[in-house]
């Protein structure tokens, strides 16, 4: 039996337009489960990088340490909750040019997966109400037997995302031969380089660098028009 093709993706700043661990931490402010100041603390964030006070994976990095440094003591439950409050107004917030690939690769029967660095929570969500991938990888973190969060990291997949790509083909038995991946900064490039189709989208400094040094097709959607980097 012919085994099936994969297709890997990035979700923030690759298929969806922002970052859905900022949105996730700004609802948790509003639901008063996390304190006010937290407002504060992303703003900053944001406005460094746009500031270019640094590059976006130093701001995706401080957001999950901002993330961390609050969910010790809250309850999984109310996690879901602003899961299930932020989706709904920013599922459609897509790139066109991700979200026709996506399409197509569904009629030529890929399995599809997206791994992200946003807790699983609002991953699992984001794939219910508009993926629809056969899989979803995001940050999980311990909880206790009354499911409140210890502060503690359990998976981390930004951490080695090609492990977790290698793994995922194992166990299901599929193939990476034709295979696709999708990705916008240097932590993707751990399953760019294993894919036969590698795509560096709206890619930041560093995946541009890798990706003209390896010869990946660079593809940029500025406004309602892509660009293909040659």
């Amino acid at each position: 039996m012919e085994k099936k093709r994969i297709a890997i993706f990035d979700i923030d700043g690759t298929i969806f337009r922002k970052n859905l661990h900022f949105e996730l931490i700004n609802e948790l402010v509003w639901m008063k489960v996390f304190p006010r100041e937290v407002r504060g603390d992303l703003t900053r964030l944001y406005t460094s990088w746009l500031e270019h006070k640094g590059t976006y994976e130093d701001y995706r990095v401080a957001l999950v340490r901002l993330y961390e440094k609050h969910i010790a003591g809250k309850k999984k439950k109310d996690v879901i909750e602003a899961s299930r409050i932020v989706v709904p107004f920013h599922k459609n917030r897509t790139y066109v040019f991700v979200e026709k690939l996506i399409e197509k690769l569904r009629k030529d029967n890929f399995c599809i997966i997206a791994i992200s660095g946003s807790p699983l929570e609002i991953v699992e969500e984001f794939n219910l109400q508009h993926l629809r991938f056969e899989k979803v990888f995001g940050s999980t973190y311990k909880i206790d037997k009354k499911e409140i969060y210890t502060g503690a990291a359990e998976f981390e997949p930004t951490k080695d995302k090609g492990q977790v790509l290698r793994q995922y083909v194992f166990e299901n038995n599929l193939t990476l031969e034709g295979s696709f991946g999708v990705g916008d900064t240097e932590s993707d490039a751990g399953f760019l380089d294993l894919v036969d189709n590698p795509i560096a989208f709206n890619p930041n400094y560093n995946l541009k660098n890798i990706a003209e040094e390896k010869g990946w097709r660079i593809v940029v959607e500025k406004k309602d028009v892509i660009y293909e980097i040659r």
